[in-house]
């Protein structure tokens, strides 16, 4: 099967909490059940990857059975960006993502998370590109949210 048109999209998020703080809690896998309730209900370490737990290699887990997302760690720069790509099944191919955290020169930090992925069934691409940008936007409110009340 040929490969599907490809689609890519970007969600930005300005927050008063500082990059390691972000960082920490979308990069380590156990902890997203704690700001991504009640979307994310369980959260856990399927591996530790380079360096542990949450560097190059690891894959954290998401949700209940039997709709768990497994997600590997692909890009790993402590409190500036983190790369994962999908390792269970979804109505698209190929999908990866990026979060990155850049200092802003009035204080906290911008958040700009990017996901693409190949359309699995021909057009569906522009109906799985909402889905996934309404999905990582709610995801980016959620940790925006959590590391501004948890650094205070």
């Amino acid at each position: 099967m040929p490969d599907g048109q490809r689609f890519s999209f970007e969600v930005t998020a300005r927050s008063s909490a500082d990059a390691a703080t972000l960082f920490a809690l979308e990069a380590d896998g156990s902890r997203w059940s704690e700001w991504a309730r009640p979307l994310i209900p369980r959260s856990f370490w399927e591996r530790h990857g380079d360096p542990a737990p949450a560097g190059v290699g690891a894959i954290r887990a998401l949700g209940l059975p039997p709709l768990l997302v497994r997600e590997e760690t692909v890009a790993y720069e402590p409190d500036r960006r983190h790369g994962y790509v999908l390792r269970t099944w979804m109505p698209v191919r190929d999908y990866r993502a990026e979060v990155v955290l850049t200092p802003r020169p009035e204080g906290g930090t911008e958040l700009v998370w990017r996901g693409s992925f190949a359309e699995l069934i021909p057009g569906s691409g522009p109906v799985a590109r909402a889905a996934l940008r309404a999905l990582i936007a709610l995801l980016a409110r959620r940790l925006v949210r959590f590391a501004e009340r948890d650094s205070t």
